[in-house]
């Protein structure tokens, strides 16, 4: 049987299911993400009510009436709209334009009928069904179109491309006509889960959600890969103008490239209540200086217009990131020699060194210069910590704050280590620390190892510490059990802790329970 994938027409056997097909198909996606199944085109045409006649000097939007009387001519359109591709302007005049020849079996009429700027006309011309042209009236008219006996001819209406229509002579044609899909006509198809579905004849499947980046934004587009680095990212919120994402909401991100947000388009808010989160748009919205453009969906629309809140969605971007971080030296050097990009090794240059940070940070930064600083450490010098869920804000703020909330890993800068005295502490950011209420504090002992961060209940809220060995009066910030929130601990060798200087770098990654 003949079905399509992502778009693509293939031939499978009768009674296949969907995670066969996937598989056939070897097409993109993510476990627990939904995917779109169409029952076929017909099912999803008949939803559709707009229509795009795209020309050499731009596109003409027509919307099918719903007028009862015209219902023979819109299912006459939606079956035959495709032969009007490739044709010429047949005439054009200062009241018309006229798009044809197509052959149909309607009959005509010789009543003369008034007609409307903008009405869109079934016309048989010198009342031959051999000689149907499509009419876009330009201005308000009485003529004898010899149109079919049913609702003067009309079965659509104008709603844009007017200037487009009045630029048309007959040196000009037809590109294509196609049908324009609407969330409200996918929110028609369906949206599952189980891989076990069997799938019929004429069904269309679409699995994953790709992007194109916007190369006009580099920072943001880094934090678009970020959310997408796990192949699948959940919707924090779903509106029929959008598809909003939040894993990511409240790091600051600049103003960079700002365009219209046109249905498709992906942007990053850049300032406001809500900075930092990604949207996803399904209509079309005017440009707004708070949210910067870092991509557009190129496949994959079907699934953004019928997924909800809390839905899983498979997304690729069809650029790749450039992230060498917690690879070895060696590894990126593959890596980039395949991208064609020059490493430049600092720090530790072994091949077995562990790469910590990468300069420009940046992906399309590192393919507009085409080198990168790769700056390694030895791998025992890495610092590896484990955060607990039971205080969100503190482990949320660790996160920001060291950016292994966007990177594999992070770093903290020493504030204070004096040898022998069992603690360091490590700068903080009090900005960003000013919400943290008292979560998950200690009670009779705080255990060596523990990181700390001091809450809002002391002066220096934000601080970050580690104690070496286990206290029961005071926290790993030197504050009492109550201005302290524990966020997690460290799974490495305190080794690497005990060596730390002021002003020193610590780099550190998170570690991740296996699922």
């Amino acid at each position: 049987m003949l079905i399509k994938v992502n778009g693509e027409e293939m031939e499978v056997k009768d009674g296949s299911t969907i995670e066969e097909v996937i598989e056939l198909a070897n097409a993109p996606y993510s476990p627990g993400s939904i995917l779109c199944l169409i029952r076929g085109k017909e099912e999803l045409e008949k939803n559709i009510s707009k229509y795009k006649i795209k020309t050499n000097k731009g596109s003409i939007i027509i919307e099918l009436t719903d007028e009862e009387a015209a219902a023979p001519l819109v299912e006459l359109w939606k079956e035959n709209y495709s032969l009007f591709d490739d044709l010429n302007i047949r005439w054009s005049t200062p009241s018309e334009v006229a798009i044809g020849p197509i052959v149909t079996d309607l009959e005509p009429t010789p009543d003369e009928y008034k007609y409307y700027e903008g009405d869109v006309v079934l016309s048989l011309s010198s009342f031959s069904n051999e000689s149907t042209h499509l009419i876009l009236i330009k201005e308000n008219v009485s003529n004898v179109y010899s149109v079919p006996p049913f609702n003067k001819g009309i079965f659509a209406r104008v709603i844009g491309g007017k200037k487009t229509l009045d630029l048309l002579t007959e040196r000009d044609g037809v590109i294509n006509v196609e049908p324009i899909i609407e969330r409200s006509v996918t929110t028609n198809t369906l949206s599952v889960s189980d891989l076990d579905i069997v799938l019929e004849e004429g069904n269309e499947l679409y699995t994953y959600v790709s992007l194109d980046i916007d190369e006009n934004s580099p920072v943001c587009a880094e934090h678009l890969f970020s959310l997408i680095s796990g192949g699948k990212v959940k919707v924090s919120f779903d509106s029929n103008s959008f598809l909003g994402f939040y894993e990511l909401q409240g790091i600051d991100k600049p103003k960079e490239d700002l365009t219209p947000r046109r249905k498709g388009t992906v942007t990053v808010r850049n300032e406001g209540i809500g900075v930092g989160r990604v949207y996803v748009y399904r209509e079309n919205r005017v440009l707004a200086p708070s949210h910067t453009t870092v991509g557009h969906i190129t496949n994959g629309m079907e699934i953004i217009d019928i997924a909800k809140e809390n839905d899983f969605i498979t997304v690729i971007s069809e650029q790749q990131r450039i992230m060498t971080l917690n690879t070895t030296q060696a590894e990126a050097n593959k890596l980039l020699d395949s991208l064609g990009i020059k490493q430049i090794r600092d720090g530790v240059t072994d091949d077995d060194a562990l790469i910590v940070s990468q300069t420009p940070h940046f992906t399309l930064d590192i393919l507009k210069e085409g080198k990168v600083f790769t700056k390694g450490i030895n791998k025992d010098e890495l610092c590896t910590i484990e955060l607990t869920d039971k205080a969100p804000r503190s482990k949320w703020y660790l996160e920001k704050l060291t950016g292994l909330a966007e990177n594999p890993i992070g770093s903290l800068k020493v504030h204070f280590a004096v040898p022998g005295m069992k603690i360091v502490i490590f700068q903080g950011d009090a900005a960003n620390a000013k919400g943290l209420i008292p979560e998950n504090v200690p009670k009779d002992i705080v255990k060596a190892g523990e990181i700390g961060i001091t809450n809002m209940a002391a002066k220096n809220v934000g601080l970050i510490g580690v104690r070496f060995e286990d206290n029961s009066e005071f926290g790993p910030t030197a504050e009492s059990f109550a201005a302290t929130n524990i966020v997690g601990k460290v799974c490495s060798d305190f080794e690497i802790l005990e060596k730390l200087k002021d002003g020193d770098v610590l780099y550190v990654t998170q570690f991740m329970p296996e699922a």
